[in-house]
């Protein structure tokens, strides 16, 4: 049971994932694109962390904090370079 609970999870964080790529191709602005692509790190760690239980193995879940501290990072350096236009003062 818990096999069909995670292949319909990971189903549907792909069809999340497609839904905020389409995002950041059509976003009316740069915000949008921006919370669009921190929504894609987000959604790529539930992944991430779906495939390390399926495959009951913790790289994954290692893998999912590496990918959560560069995403906060970059998040973080794009929206400081949006706001003044440079991002180390």
């Amino acid at each position: 049971m818990i096999t069909y609970a995670l292949m319909f999870a990971i189903a549907c964080f792909t069809l999340a994932l497609l839904f905020n790529l389409y995002r950041v191709v059509h976003a009316p602005g740069v915000t949008d694109r921006l919370l669009a692509l921190d929504t894609m790190v987000i959604n790529t760690i539930a992944l991430l962390v779906l495939f390390g239980i399926a495959e009951n193995t913790a790289i994954f879940f290692e893998a999912s904090v590496l990918f959560a501290m560069v995403g906060f990072v970059s998040t973080v350096a794009y929206a400081k370079f949006i706001l003044r236009g440079d991002i180390i003062e």
